[in-house]
């Protein structure tokens, strides 16, 4: 379908209401993240009241993480082709549906649909919500705040995910951490019409890559079944090569139709740029072990201490709250130094916080064994967070950002995703090699710290790609001018017009 190129590109222009929707961005970037760890609160009561087995609750997290990381790059490319607030209100009322249907379900089968459906919904809001801050601020100090902002809201909700559903699920019952999102994903929708201007960007020819999505989300899926089911079968059983084989193909003809796609899910090119590969590769690992982190802590403190959910979700508090006000001063931080050091000084805070969890015994106590590992996760999260998603768009063009905002968020959830699934197997393989000898309690236990020691290994990993690969944004002086971001960008990507849709019009 063919559309008229604009001469002009008004979606530069300041708007007014820009912060007003970035509160409102926030508020939907918050319930997505939050949804894929406010579950965690609630498994242990799921898991009894719909029987589902300790190895099949991970699906539950899971249903929702790898829709949501497979299709996120569509989403992106579906907000920049037709209209970023188009697709920001499909996605927050797809999101509202799906969570209705889940805090309906009677069965497994249908929760972890209805999260799967939920996934696709956020897939679309996420990129979407992202590439309209990138639009609405300019690149520079601004523009930092806004993704000082919007990093705190991505830590954080991991950790108020479980803060949340301890309060909502000992007060209501499991049911209605999904009922929750009905309200607001409604009146978000309506808000955005009154704070947020449509915009797209103009082509030649709209092409959205379906075969693309489809392949990378089979391919993906596949691959954390064959980790989650190896455990039960075996790694170098018939049935567990058959699943990996078949991801790789999937895989494999994902890459084979980017490369010759005319307008391909994942243009290759954007990796050119130094920050945006740097970031999504370690991206991928920070997810990887924040998904475990936040996963075994829930369940050690109800499985392990016996905690109740209200008390589990009360635990997290200080984790929760210190990650968004270090997230306030870590935004100026990379606006003055630059986002490479901030993301290395981040990534070892949050692998020592990683090791110190490793070693919560089964009888811990909140204070000598849970306080200061948790001020040193929040602490290093937030530098994480936010310095990589200014990473992560720093030389892109207003029309490529929905792609960029799209990678970002596909690599956590991906990395999340993966790290969740080997992360569940190493724990559940150490539970059963010492189940016989200690204590259910102590088994789990071990299970569990063996799990949060890996994941701190992952994020070690991380800080070495880092800083081998990762060059990150520059200081102010650099990110304050608006010109030389615009400049990298075009020479990586092919340049198109960015239109801003009158508000006669929508």
């Amino acid at each position: 379908m063919s559309i008229a190129a604009a001469p002009t590109d008004t979606a530069s222009v300041a708007d007014p209401r820009r912060w007003y929707a970035l509160a409102l961005l926030a508020v939907a970037q918050f319930v997505v993240v939050l949804d894929a760890s406010i579950m965690n609160i609630a498994l242990p009561s799921i898991g009894t009241e719909l029987q589902v087995s300790q190895e099949s609750l991970s699906w539950i997290i899971n249903g929702y993480v790898l829709t949501f990381g497979g299709f996120l790059l569509l989403g992106g490319r579906l907000a920049d082709l037709l209209g970023r607030r188009r697709v920001f209100v499909t996605g927050l009322l797809l999101f509202a549906a799906a969570s209705l249907a889940g805090g309906l379900a009677t069965s497994s089968s249908q929760l972890i649909a209805a999260r799967a459906v939920q996934g696709l919904g956020g897939a679309l809001l996420a990129p979407a919500a992202l590439s309209i801050l990138t639009t609405i601020f300019p690149a520079g100090s601004e523009r930092n705040k806004a993704l000082g902002v919007w990093g705190a809201v991505a830590g954080s909700g991991g950790a108020a995910g479980v803060l949340l559903g301890g309060v909502i699920t000992d007060a209501l019952g499991w049911e209605w951490v999904l009922f929750i999102n009905v309200p607001i994903g409604i009146a978000a929708a309506l808000l955005s019409f009154r704070l947020i201007s449509e915009s797209r960007v103009e082509v030649a020819q709209r092409s959205f890559d379906l075969p693309g999505a489809a392949t990378v989300t089979g391919g993906l899926t596949a691959a954390v079944y064959g980790i989650v089911e190896a455990e039960k079968v075996g790694w170098t059983s018939t049935r567990t090569l058959a699943v990996f084989a078949g991801a790789a193909v999937l895989l494999g003809a994902f890459v084979a139709i980017e490369r010759r796609a005319v307008a391909p899910l994942v243009p290759f090119r954007i990796f050119r740029l130094p920050t945006v590969a740097g970031a999504n590769l370690t991206m991928l690992f920070v997810g990887a072990a924040m998904f475990g982190l936040f996963y075994f802590l829930s369940l050690s403190m109800q499985q392990v201490l016996g905690w109740s959910a209200l008390e589990t979700g009360l635990a997290q508090l200080p984790l929760a709250g210190v990650l968004v006000l270090a997230a306030g001063v870590v935004s100026p931080l990379v606006t003055r130094l630059g986002s490479k050091p901030v993301t290395l000084a981040g990534l070892l805070l949050f692998a020592g916080g990683l090791a110190w969890f490793s070693r919560m015994p089964a009888d811990a106590d909140f204070v000598a064994d849970l306080l200061g590992p948790s001020l040193v996760v929040a602490i290093g999260l937030a530098a994480t967070f936010v310095s990589l998603t200014v990473s992560a768009v720093d030389g892109i063009a207003e029309s490529e950002s929905g792609l960029a905002s799209g990678l970002i968020n596909t690599s956590q959830q991906i990395g999340g995703a993966l790290g969740l699934a080997v992360l569940t197997a190493v724990a559940s393989g150490r539970t059963e090699s010492v189940a016989g000898e200690v204590g259910p309690a102590v088994a789990l236990n071990e299970g569990f710290q063996l799990a949060l020691l890996v994941a701190a290994g992952i994020v070690v990993v991380a800080v070495a790609l880092s800083a081998i690969v990762g060059r990150g944004s520059r200081p102010a002086r650099a990110t304050e001018e608006p010109a030389l971001s615009h400049g990298l960008a075009t020479a990586a990507c092919q340049p198109r017009a960015t239109v801003l849709v009158p508000r006669e019009a929508r």
